[in-house]
């Protein structure tokens, strides 16, 4: 797994709402206390809180700690970036209004950085304390120049000579050369040296180049361990070769993040992919929000570093060496199988494999004989979806194919088969949200390729991003009728982050869907007025109506002594009009389970508002990204996935797409994974009404609780046996 895999939809970033000024949407009548939902900031670093405590847990495998170790870097990194830099924004503008708790922005920030500088520091901690000594145990070392033997060194110095030195460009600052721009998340070394000639002290900064690696591995010492050094250690070691003749005083490392979110204007006349390409310039240029420095910088240093880049003493961060852990991801490509999670290979889902195991798959007639629920990375997706629609381009019954495009990888298989069908002279429409935040330029890129195929491009609904995951084939049967074959799913279509991802998919044939896929496609590639659908809840206009609705059904139910229950699973809830019907619901009586990876604002557990509710997190070695909702409904369960959290944005601002699911297999399925989920004996952290979230990972007598994720590998396993598939 790398960074995407916690800040996905990432980003990890996935969980950011940038939106500090939002009004609440909360129909409160005055019975719900004022201080009933939990501090949104504080509940996402309490979530890379749980990220780092998998790195502490010694029941993790070494080189996974170390992932999450980076994972936990990269996640802190889009913090500020968005989340920080957002509010800093705001505060500058006067734009910014109290929280969802009614906290002054200023408090707020300073409530980020004390637990920030907290969770810091007990990363730096785990590292050098934890992992490194465990690393060294296992024959991985991390060597500083000091622990180089005089051999080694004379080796290093030739590696450093012929592939590091002529990289490097050392920029003086002087009233000659004026203070360089230091990018943002760059490393880079601080250099303070005199010339002995004038006695003139000067400063010089150096960037560490970040195309290089930034462990450099060591030649063989003869005891078969893995050896490397950091790339500014090395460069630290062989300043007398960047600066001859000058005498070096002192040299730090340190490191800027900016304000990197991208804000476009936007209006009906103006072109979107150029206005985005402005902004992603203009993103180079954001403000400092934060400087990281080791903790031996002098106070001269820092004092200049300060001033240059406008650096408040809260915004420092004393870290001891090395900083930017975010590439430990280098380490975690080591190949020592037994210290990483037995592998696993997805396997291709039994419904879509064809009964005589002679035959060549058709996921079509697979489709044709029953609706098929996916869940990857457990089932492939590459046998699955990205098969479906590389036959859907290949197939001359195929007349159009139309899909939506949010993160996809930058050799996309899926990208691919829109461009052959295209060139087949199929109608195909490719929505493409070129606004999905750090992947433009990627979608950039992808949505001008299209576009030279043939390939129909549009940029979505002004105002509103495109996060639904859709595609709808429209075939040619053999005996002349067209029929629609539809795929809907809570994840991107992204070969690579398919594999690292938990999400479900709906292969489906309905005849519904599909009329119900044909108009959505309709508004969102040309003019029409959204009306309800059928099987589909959407966004913004019907999808948080359907959920409240459903929600206070569930809370009459109660009342009415018929059967009742929510259960609901997301990467974040925050929104203030779904929380408190969810509260409204637990004092009818209404038992919610709620399993939530990321944010959540909503406060379990308190008496005489939400003590019928729970809430749990599970993370591990897949990011947990589903969304489900489930409603008993008085014993008519009705069930839907899609791609919404409950978050003003996706409720509010973009276009989402939730659809029900209707087979009992399927409402059986999405029951057993809350039945394991939210279980005692089940790994996974318990959230109490104070926003204190409790890992319980073993139970009373010390052996580990089950592993959700394992539990669920295991039963798709199961399933392929009893099914014939596995023998």
């Amino acid at each position: 797994m790398n960074a995407e895999g916690y800040v996905g939809d990432a980003g990890v970033g996935a969980d950011y709402d940038d939106d500090f000024d939002d009004e609440s949407s909360s129909d409160d009548d005055g019975t719900l206390p004022a201080d009933r939902y939990l501090d949104r900031e504080l509940s996402w670093l309490a979530f890379n809180q749980r990220v780092l405590e998998l790195a502490e847990d010694p029941l993790v495998p070494l080189l996974e700690r170390v992932n999450f170790l980076a994972i936990f870097a990269s996640n802190l990194d889009e913090f500020f970036m968005v989340r920080v830099a957002g509010l800093k924004r705001r505060i500058a503008t006067g734009l910014a209004v109290p929280t969802n708790i009614g906290r002054s922005p200023a408090e707020v920030l300073a409530s980020i950085g004390a637990k920030a500088h907290e969770l810091q520091n007990r990363h730096a901690a785990c590292y050098h304390d934890v992992v490194k000594p465990q690393l060294d145990e296992a024959g991985i070392h991390i060597e500083n120049w000091g622990d180089l033997a005089a051999s080694d060194r004379e080796r290093i110095d030739e590696i450093f000579m012929n592939q590091i030195f002529p990289v490097l460009m050392p920029l003086a600052v002087d009233p000659a050369h004026p203070f360089p721009y230091i990018s943002g998340l760059s490393l880079n070394l601080s250099v303070r040296v005199r010339n002995p000639k004038t006695s003139r002290v000067e400063f010089a900064r150096i960037k560490v180049p970040p195309l290089l690696a930034r462990f450099v591995r060591l030649p063989d010492d003869g005891t078969g361990a893995l050896r490397f050094i950091p790339l500014e250690d090395l460069i630290s070691n062989h300043l007398e070769d960047l600066f001859p003749g000058m005498q070096i005083l002192e040299h730090h490392e340190f490191r800027v993040t900016r304000n990197e979110d991208v804000e476009i204007e936007e209006d009906e006349s103006e072109n979107l992919i150029q206005a985005l390409e402005k902004g992603l310039l203009a993103r180079r240029f954001g403000p400092p929000i934060r400087l990281e420095i080791t903790d031996d910088m002098d106070d001269t240093t820092l004092g200049l570093l300060m001033q240059e880049l406008d650096i408040t003493e809260q915004e420092v961060y004393r870290l001891p060496a090395p900083l930017n852990l975010g590439n430990l991801f280098e380490m975690v490509s080591i190949d020592r199988p037994a210290l990483k999670f037995p592998k696993r290979v997805p396997t291709t889902s039994a419904n879509l494999l064809p009964t005589d195991p002679t035959d060549v798959p058709d996921i079509f007639a697979s489709i044709t004989r029953q609706d098929i629920l996916l869940h990857h990375p457990y089932e492939s997706f590459a046998t699955s979806v990205q098969t479906f629609l590389e036959q859907a381009a290949a197939d001359p019954g195929v007349l159009a194919i139309k899909q939506t495009l949010y993160r996809t990888s930058g050799d996309s298989p899926i990208v691919e088969a829109l461009i052959d069908a295209a060139e087949a002279g199929k109608q195909v429409l490719a929505l493409v949200e070129i606004k999905a935040r750090f992947d433009e330029t990627a979608n950039i890129s992808w949505a001008r390729k299209l576009e030279k195929a043939g390939v129909h491009v549009v940029y979505g609904l002004v105002g509103l991003k495109t996060h639904c995951k859709l595609a709808l084939v429209v075939r040619q049967e053999k005996n002349g009728t067209l029929k629609h074959y539809s795929h809907i799913g809570t994840g991107n279509y992204n070969p690579k982050t398919s594999r690292l991802y938990e999400d479900l998919g709906l292969l489906t044939d309905s005849d519904t869907i599909g009329k119900d896929l044909t108009r959505l496609f309709n508004e969102l590639s040309g003019y029409a007025i959204e009306k309800k659908f059928k099987r589909l809840l959407v966004a913004p206009l019907h999808l948080r109506k359907g959920l409240l609705k459903r929600i206070r059904q569930e809370a009459d139910n109660a009342r009415a002594g018929l059967p009742s229950g929510i259960r609901i699973k997301v990467n974040a809830i925050v929104d203030e009009a779904i929380i408190d019907a969810l509260y409204r619901a637990s004092m009818a009586g209404v038992k919610i389970e709620i399993l939530v990876r990321g944010i959540c604002a909503l406060m379990p557990g308190r008496e005489g508002m939400s003590e019928n509710i729970t809430v749990r997190s599970v993370l591990g070695r897949y990011l947990e990204h589903s969304r489900v909702f489930s409603f008993v409904n008085a014993g008519d369960p009705q069930v839907y996935i899609g791609s919404a959290d409950m978050m003003h944005r996706n409720l509010d601002r973009r276009v989402e797409a939730l659809v029900r699911l209707t087979v009992p297999e399927h409402l059986a399925e999405v029951d057993s994974i809350f039945e394991v989920a939210m279980a005692d004996d089940t790994a996974s952290w318990w959230l109490d009404e104070t926003g204190l979230w409790t890992h319980h990972s073993v139970g009373d007598d010390g052996t580990p609780l089950r592993d959700l994720q394992d539990v669920t590998m295991a039963a798709i396993t199961a399933r392929k046996r009893t099914s014939g598939v596995l023998k």
